[in-house]
């Protein structure tokens, strides 16, 4: 069997506006009923979790202003995750919750205390997708001229992960007795100052709230740059990724399995998830049509801009200043932002002009998904039986019909082919990763 997850990759924000099927959210993008009914219908699709992506600023570097996202609602609005994950906890008993927390701009302390009480909440359901941000404008937000380098991030990361789990361990298992009757909450042999003092943070300890069911929340983490692997490899319970097709899976899952052991961690203590995008229909016929629709408005002017303007927000460089009908520039060395994102951008630009890149990049995709529930199964099946990976993330649109389409179209036929679980059998977010 296999995992599954839900990547919100607008975050909390506007989801199919201005799109078909977007039902209320053209209105009300806000309200927590579309992420209340996806998150029912992931639960009972027995999925693993959502994660929600996020980001700390309005971008501005395509055409060097800020109209392009503002206008597409690109990137834009974001409003905080874990508000909206805190609301979550209360509609399901088993679906986890992974909000994105920059380990750049929040503070270790406030880090560890919002995603422990999000675990209480959630009654151990809960987790944190760590990233280290990648934008000056995100930087400047938070008081810095500009962002740190992007190996220096990851650096400070692994310092930064290292407080923060200490503050969750600060409390020792047993630390609250709740004895009524000697009038006791907690014992205070069992819970510690930490006394950290590193390069780039500190803190005394200790976590002035006891930790939930998991003791420590699960940890995510999706870079592909060398750093950002070492980053996952150490501390990561779930690892997302995007490689390019079946070899570049196996590559990818291989590299990170020798660096776990590296540190003393043995493969299964960490899942690796590939993204995917399927394309559903009743048929085989009736999916290729579906995205051969898609692949048409991929063609239009609009289409071009607004993913124009989120290479730009990808790399840091602005992209309306190079010509579409010529070969992508070399950025090699240029890019501070996502690097890996970018040099995939870099690998799919062979042969093509950056209009045609643009048309026919897929950025959350490792392979590609189209045809009739058990079409789709029957290859997702096969892919993991030859990569051996743990399962994948899917990335579509956060409407009713396209959650629909795989909870209760593709997800049954992964349970007929016994590649799925059908109920859960863990207490918390963990357990249910640990299951197989």
């Amino acid at each position: 069997m296999f995992h599954l997850g839900w990547f919100v990759g607008n975050g909390y924000s506007v989801q199919s506006w201005g799109r078909d099927w977007a039902g209320t959210d053209n209105d009300d993008w806000w309200s927590p009923s579309l992420y209340a009914d996806a998150a029912r219908a992931l639960e009972r699709a027995c999925f693993d979790f959502m994660v929600f992506q996020d980001g700390l600023m309005v971008p501005d570097v395509f055409g060097g202003s800020m109209e392009a996202d503002l206008k597409f609602a690109q990137e834009i609005p974001r409003s905080d995750p874990t508000a909206m994950v805190a609301v979550l906890t209360q509609v399901t008993k088993n679906l986890g919750y992974i909000p994105t927390i920059s380990t750049s701009f929040y503070p270790p302390f406030m880090a560890a205390r919002m995603l422990a009480t999000l675990d209480q909440l959630s009654g151990g359901h809960a987790g944190g997708n760590l990233v280290t941000s990648a934008s000056d404008r995100a930087a400047q937000n938070f008081g810095l001229e500009g962002h740190h380098d992007h190996d220096l991030r990851y650096g400070m990361a692994e310092e930064w992960t290292d407080l923060v789990t200490q503050l969750w361990d600060s409390w020792e298992p047993g630390a609250v007795v709740m004895d009524t009757e000697r009038h006791v909450f907690a014992d205070h042999t069992k819970v510690h100052p930490i006394h950290f003092a590193g390069k780039h943070y500190s803190s005394r300890g200790p976590l002035n709230t006891p930790p939930g069911p998991q003791g420590r929340p699960v940890i995510s983490q999706a870079g592909g740059s060398p750093a950002g692997r070492e980053f996952g490899a150490r501390f990561a319970d779930v690892i997302f990724c995007v490689p390019n097709g079946i070899e570049s899976m196996k590559a990818y899952r291989r590299d990170i399995h020798e660096r776990m052991a590296a540190h003393g961690r043995a493969p299964e203590e960490c899942k690796i998830l590939f993204m995917v995008d399927p394309i559903i229909g009743e048929t085989d016929q009736v999916a290729r049509d579906i995205a051969a629709a898609r692949a048409e408005k991929k063609t239009t002017d609009a289409y071009v801009e607004e993913h124009l303007s989120v290479m730009s927000y990808f790399s840091g460089i602005d992209f309306a200043q190079f010509d579409l009908d010529q070969p992508m520039p070399d950025l090699d060395g240029k890019v501070n932002a996502q690097q890996s994102t970018m040099a995939r951008y870099q690998k799919d630009a062979a042969g093509k002009t950056l209009r045609e890149l643009v048309i026919a990049h897929n950025m959350v995709a490792t392979i590609d998904l189209v045809g009739s529930p058990d079409t789709v199964a029957a290859k997702m099946g096969e892919v993991i039986e030859e990569v051996g990976g743990d399962g994948f993330l899917l990335s579509g649109p956060l409407n009713r019909k396209n959650i629909a389409e795989i909870t209760d179209g593709l997800v049954p036929a992964l349970k007929r082919r016994g590649l799925t679980r059908s109920s859960y059998s863990g207490a918390t977010l963990r357990e249910n990763l640990r299951e197989f």
